[in-house]
């Protein structure tokens, strides 16, 4: 993943995790998701302060992949007779409007940018559920096995639309699913069809009677389709109304009572003659169990909320950044030597004529095989080769579909080849040629397409060995080119620890008990590597939870053991996050993809309890023995998902389709189950009587299940915190845990509430009171304890579900105004910051957001101005933390990744997915729902325009600017470019650059922008960005203002117009006058003239009196010969040189003479290391001249280098509070009767420097100039401070040139070290106060007026920086 990616999943704001085919489904914690937990029937006692609960359990939803961008969903037309609204995945807006007419007309739009979406969907009549295909059917339509209609969505920018019109009055229903064809991905409402019921002009009979519980039965499907909302008792009774209405309008089509019962109850119609009818069966009785407790849910869905304390967030703020450790110090810098199979594909790849199709390498074993597919003039080449051993037999034959064996033919097969039935046996030749050990390798030549791909086995004597209990498969037509890459050279990771992790490997998929002892024994090794071992581990853990390694491979372990070895490691990583704060974060998401495990029996009874399980409810053969044999074998974080499943499949009266919609959601597939060593082939079959007892007895076990297995269950992490015991027969008898000691007063009642509010649909109270437990939590987790994992365990379960939370509460910021999602914002952004092991900067991102709150409630004018400036600044947070994760996690995730052979799919999302898996998802997620609304409501539009040039020309789409800077087009090109940071050339013939970043107007880009006559624009809407990459290649006309661009696809014709025109207005041409040494070091300010000194140094010569200023001048010549001959390499060694130089002892003298001279600190009197520290400062600005950047700059504009003469100002710098930056001619609307400044907190380098943010920017009429009015307020994170000094500042005379943008160009340098501060403008008077703000933005505007002034008497520049 490169910056781009972190770009990339910035703008689209992580709505969702990207959609891989082979992508495991996990929960925010990194473990495989446990599914949808629902009722559970446990009752439990827990001790400390007698916390009890009982009823509804935790929701632990998995990530829903989709594949595209939600869009925002046009309100429908509010005059319809009735509109229904769906969530599809949770953030998919489906809306369905009828009216009712002669011709009933069914509109539907779905939010969805796909453009292979169709409707797939019949009609209901006269009470019949099998579906009818109506006559009349939009354009397009096919009729799909006679069984339904197929018709395609009409795309319309982020929506697709489709208008069915239903003539047939007998049609009363329609029901319809959605399929994406592209993605092979449906679509349905809670697992069923959607149904939409048809206005119909019959009138209801009301005196058709409906037995009354039948209409509870209704009104209760209702409100389970609507979402459980909190109705209010007339929305209540309403609704009760409305199920009545349907139930006697289908009545009224002919469907008696027995109909309505069997229908509502899921029961067939032909067993309404069963005996078991004539009573009441369990399911109705559950039924009218959950119907009768309805009213009774007010309680659980109530909007009671908690009191929060008031806290100082300074005291939340963590500067725990770990030291770099330079991987050099900890790994071999030695290249790897390359493998003999990696030497024997590079030596094939080099003998093909063409590029290899497919590369796919398979581990197993200890030895490895390697697969090479390449395809010429209709040929498929299939190169097999493995370092095993022993003599290998090829047990293989060629398919024309997955997963078949057909006979190859007789004339393709390889020498030493002998079909068998159904396949060829083929040994393998040895080959050795140029290798340093023998291969094992396999040719076969295959002629046409027909053949798919290539199934087989091998044979080792008597032994057979397959991929995992499956075939191995080579796929012809799936290019699988870049499946496996390189190890590389480790750079940038522990190497000698992840080269011993994939040592061990073969030893590690044994079993789980395996797995975590090495790792536990790892855990001291990766302390010694720092960061980028934990690093390290955590890919490791990372790719074992997401099944890319194998988990049990022919071995039997106890459950005891296993858990036993994870509360080994657990206990290892709890000491180090002890004792190691640095690196607490890591160790958090490493214990989150491990289970918490336990000494004793706690594992045992996992194998103990199934067979109790087995004989309570006579349940001991087919699935539930084949489960108890996988159980005694080696259990693992599957059987929790497999426990769910079964209690899903018996709630739901034994439907099998829904046991396999729990495992399928959850990663589990039917070849999985048959994958492991103990085999899951048969389904579960059970009776009605064996319902109760296998749900009471399943609830129980899943307990044990999690108490080893998921740590971050919110459940049971409660319980073991808090303390338990169970005396159900059976099942964790005699098991107590007890609870932690030092909990805070009134913890257990926090935590009823969380569990009792854990399902609302409202989620704010349940957020609330999940950050206020987690914040009452943290104290215990700084400072040592026995049981700090327990603690850890609970607060990543918190963590967790604030997030699965606030997915489930998106839907009801959908109408929600500024101050509700502001305030979502600083909830997710202070659960971010909890979780951070450096987050001074979020905290006082959070604190902005707080201030920006209360401006909001004050009605503050600037509200909207100021919580944007936040809302960047927590932008920026977020990339930061991005690309932290990218630099600290990526380079191991390759280098293990590729070792270990997992496939690059899960290599290359590993970071993406780490990321996407926290808060940071979530909090970006609402900050771009937020943007809009607060551009809207500060009147910023969509654009800001830095330089405003119409121009034509044709696009083209970048990830940085940067990496096109020395890029010379031949035709006019708009750059629209992701990153911009300020400090990069315009490339020749650009002629705008286009970016949704945020540099400073200005930045040194924009200066050129401006200087050279280019079009910049930020662009803050994502839509119209989107729409400016759609159009990579065309040709296009920009017509900015002073804040917006208006753009249009146009033709050749008006860029040769445009050409024509231009050519009149050729700029003119600019150069250098070389100067010559006057024999003169230093020379005191009286001296400054434009032979001896650049502009910049008589500006300041001039304001004497202001401040004070000295400049030394020294012509410096070097050798260039081999730059000028186009090595660019020797820039650097020119630097180099210059940095070497010794200081002559006549400069040292006059520089001494002429500071004191001046009232300035000659730097020797505090010691000659003082003085080494100023000359090493003078060095650096004049080796600033040949860095790559200004050289290439003067070469671009045929400027002469050799004619570029630098000067030095020495300047005493002060420790400033505030810099800034005067145009007093508005630079980007070109007024010159308004000033523009800028002002950033502490040094003004973070202004003219590549510092990311946005400083405080305003204008103010030169006529009135008590009256600034702020444009934005500031976003920069980082202000620069210093102590008194010296700062050394370039003056060449590159920087005097009218038309070319010098300044910027080359360095200044402090000798003394600045201070990176992270600022928190929440206690800047510049920000909070309005009197002072006023009063410092007059101040500064009027400097710049008289200064203006001073200069137009002296014919100088009308614009100064200062």
């Amino acid at each position: 993943m490169s910056n781009s990616v972190v770009h990339h999943l910035l703008n689209r704001g992580f709505t969702r995790p990207v959609s891989f085919e082979h992508r495991n489904k996990l929960n925010s914690s990194c473990v495989p998701a446990v599914g949808k937990i629902g009722k559970s029937s446990l009752g439990t006692q827990l001790y400390g302060k007698g916390l009890q609960k009982t009823g509804r359990r935790l929701i632990t939803e998995t990530g829903r992949p989709v594949s595209f961008v939600t869009r925002a969903v046009l309100a429908m037309d509010p005059a319809s007779q009735t509109v229904e609204k769906f969530n599809l995945d949770g953030n998919i807006d489906l809306l369905v409007e009828v009216t009712s007419a002669t011709v009933r007309e069914v509109n539907i739009q779905i939010a969805h940018t796909s453009d292979s979406l169709l409707l797939h969907w019949g009609a209901i009549r006269d009470n019949n559920e099998k579906w009818v295909l109506p006559s009349r059917c939009p354009d397009r339509t096919i009729n799909y096995k006679n069984r339904a209609l197929r018709t395609p969505f009409v795309k319309s920018g982020g929506n697709s639309y489709l208008k069915l019109e239903i003539d047939d009055n007998a049609i009363h229903a329609i029901e319809f699913l959605i399929f994406d064809e592209s993605r092979n991905k449906w679509y349905k409402s809670n697992g069923q069809n959607f149904h939409i019921n048809l206005p119909t002009e019959r009138n209801v009979d009301h005196n058709v009677s409906v037995p009354e519980d039948l209409v509870q039965i209704q009104a209760y499907l209702r409100w389970e389709r609507n979402g459980k909302q909190n109705y209010s008792p007339e929305k209540e009774k309403e609704e009760y109304e409305v199920a009545r209405t349907e139930l006697r309008e289908e009545m009224m089509r002919g469907a008696s009572v027995e109909d309505l019962r069997a229908k509502l109850l899921k029961k067939d119609n032909n067993t309404s003659d069963s005996p078991k009818s004539k009573g009441t069966s369990s399911s109705e009785q559950e039924s009218q169990k959950k119907v009768s407790k309805q009213p009774k849910q007010k309680q659980h869905f109530s909007t009671e909320k908690i009191q929060r304390k008031a806290r100082d967030l300074n005291k939340l703020i963590c500067k725990h950044v770990a030291d770099f450790v330079d991987p050099k110090s900890i790994s071999s810098t030695e290249p790897r030597a390359l493998t003999t199979l990696e030497l024997y594909a590079i030596a094939k790849e080099e003998q093909e004529t063409t590029p290899v199709f497919s590369k796919k390498t398979f581990k197993l074993e200890g030895s490895t095989i390697l697969v090479l597919v390449s395809k010429l003039s209709g040929k498929t080449k299939i190169h097999l080769a493995t370092d095993f051993k022993e003599p290998i037999t090829l047990h293989w034959a060629l398919s024309q579909n997955g997963g078949e064996w057909l006979d190859p033919p007789s004339d393709i097969l390889p020498p030493n080849s002998l079909p068998v039935r159904g396949a060829v046996d083929t040994q393998l030749t040895i080959s050795s040629t140029d290798l340093p050990s023998p291969v094992q390798t396999f040719e076969l030549e295959i002629e046409g397409d027909s053949y798919k791909g290539m199934p087989f086995v091998l044979n080792v004597g008597e032994r057979w060995i397959k991929n995992h209990d499956s075939d191995f498969y080579v796929d012809f037509a799936k290019e699988e080119k870049h499946v496996q890459k390189d190890h590389g050279d480790g750079k940038g990771t522990a190497k000698n620890l992840l080269d011993k992790i994939a040592d061990l490997e073969s030893e590690a998929q044994k079993s789980f008990m395996h797995r975590f002892n090495i790792a536990a024994d790892l855990v001291d090794e990766a302390k010694n590597a720092g960061q980028l071992g934990f690093a390290g581990i955590l890919v490791w853990m990372r790719f074992m939870a997401t099944r890319q390694l194998v988990w049990n491979k022919s071995y039997n372990v106890k459950p005891r053991e296993i858990s036993q070895a994870q509360d080994r490691l657990t206990g290892g990583l709890q000491n180090v996050y002890a004792s190691y704060p640095e690196y607490r974060e890591l160790l958090r998401m490493i214990m989150s993809t491990v289970g918490r495990g336990g000494e004793g029996d706690v594992g045992q009874r996992i194998r103990d309890e199934i067979l109790v399980i087995q004989s309570k409810n006579n349940c001991k053969g087919g699935m539930m023995e084949q489960w108890h044999q996988k159980l005694h074998n080696n259990t693992s974080p599957d059987d929790v998902i497999i426990c769910q499943a079964l209690m899903d499949y018996i709630k739901s009266d034994f439907d099998m389709s829904v046991y396999w919609k729990t495992l399928n959601d959850n990663g589990i597939t039917k070849e999985r189950l048959l994958s492991y060593d103990r085999a899951i082939r048969s389904e579960p079959g059970f009776s009605s009587e064996q319902k109760d007892g296998l749900l009471r007895d399943l609830g129980h076990y899943m307990r044990t299940l999690k108490a080893v297995h998921s740590g971050a269950d919110l459940e049971s992490a409660i319980q073991n915190c808090m303390g338990y015991q169970d005396d159900a027969r059976g099942f964790m008898v005699g098991v107590q845990i007890n609870p932690i000691s030092g909990l805070p007063s009134g913890y257990p009642d926090l935590l009823r509430f969380v569990l009792e509010h854990v399902e609302e649909k409202n989620v704010e109270p349940l957020l609330e009171g999940l950050l206020e437990a987690r914040q009452e939590l943290r104290p215990l987790l700084l400072k040592s304890h026995d049981r700090l994992k327990d603690l850890l365990f609970l607060d990543l379960a918190l963590d967790s579900t604030v997030r699965t939370a606030i997915e489930r509460g998106y839907e009801q910021l959908n109408d929600a105004g500024p101050e509700k999602i502001m305030y979502f914002i600083s909830l997710v952004l202070e659960n971010l910051a909890l979780s951070s092991d450096d987050n001074e900067d979020l905290i006082y991102c959070l604190k902005g957001w707080q201030f920006a709150l209360s401006m909001f409630r004050s009605k503050k004018d600037h509200w909207a101005l100021y919580a944007k400036s936040v809302l960047d600044r927590s932008r920026l947070a977020l990339q930061s933390k991005a690309e932290r994760y990218l630099e600290i996690l990526q380079p191991s995730a390759e280098y293990l990744g590729s070792c270990l052979g997992v496939e690059q799919w899960a290599i290359s999302i590993f970071t993406e997915e780490i990321i996407r898996a926290g808060s940071a998802a979530a909090l970006s997620s609402l900050v771009n729902r937020l943007d809009p609304v607060l551009r809207q409501t500060a009147n910023l539009g969509s654009w800001q325009v830095i330089s405003p040039v119409e121009v034509v020309g044709y696009v083209i789409v970048v990830d940085e600017l940067l990496t096109v800077q020395n890029k010379t087009y031949d035709r006019p090109t708009i750059i629209v470019a992701n990153r911009v940071r300020g400090e990069e050339e315009i490339p020749d013939g650009a002629v705008a650059v286009l970016t949704p970043d945020m540099p400073d107007v200005l930045s040194h880009v924009s200066v050129r922008a401006r200087n050279g006559k280019i079009c910049f624009a930020t662009c803050f809407d994502s839509g119209i960005l989107a729409d400016l990459q759609a159009m990579d290649g065309k040709l296009l006309s920009l017509k900015p203002t002073s804040a917006d661009v208006v753009y249009r696809e146009v033709n050749d014709s008006e860029l040769s117009n445009l050409s024509s025109d231009n050519l009149e207005e050729a700029p003119p041409s600019i150069s250098l006058v070389k100067k010559q040494f006057v024999g003169r070091y230093a020379i005191s300010s009286e001296e400054f003239t434009n032979d001896l000194v650049g502009a910049k140094s008589r500006n300041i010569g001039y304001l004497k009196g202001k401040v004070p200023s000295w400049a030394v001048n020294e012509k410096l010549q070097v050798l260039k010969k081999s730059l000028d001959e186009g090595d660019q390499d020797a820039l650097g060694e020119i630097r180099k040189t210059v940095l070497g130089l010794v200081a002559p002892a006549e400069l040292v003298e006059e520089l001494k003479s002429t500071m004191k001279k001046s009232d300035m600190p000659w730097p020797g009197d505090e010691g000659e290391q003082r003085w080494e520290q100023a000359w090493a400062a003078i060095k650096k600005v004049w080796a600033s001249k040949w860095n790559e950047r200004a050289y290439f700059s003067t070469k671009k504009v045929k400027l002469d280098h050799d004619y570029l003469c630098m000067a030095v100002l020495v300047q005493e710098v002060i420790n400033a509070d505030y810099a800034f930056v005067i145009h007093t001619t508005n630079p980007s609307s070109g007024d010159s009767s308004e000033i523009y400044a800028e002002v950033v907190k502490g040094l003004g380098e973070t202004l003219v420097g590549a510092y990311p943010g946005r400083s405080l920017s305003f204008i103010t009429k030169k006529n009135n100039l008590d009256s600034p009015l702020v444009l934005g307020y500031p976003s920069k994170p980082i202000g620069l401070f210093i102590r008194r000094s010296i700062i050394f500042r370039s003056d060449s005379n590159g920087e005097d040139l009218e038309g070319y943008a010098g300044a910027g160009l080359y360095d200044s340098v402090p000798m003394d070290e600045e201070d990176k501060v992270v600022l928190d403008y929440t206690t800047d008077p510049l920000i909070t106060d309005e009197s002072f703000q006023q009063k410092i933005l007059s101040d500064i505007a009027r400097a710049g007026d008289a200064i203006e002034k001073l200069y137009s008497c002296m014919e100088l520049h009308k614009t100064l920086k200062g």
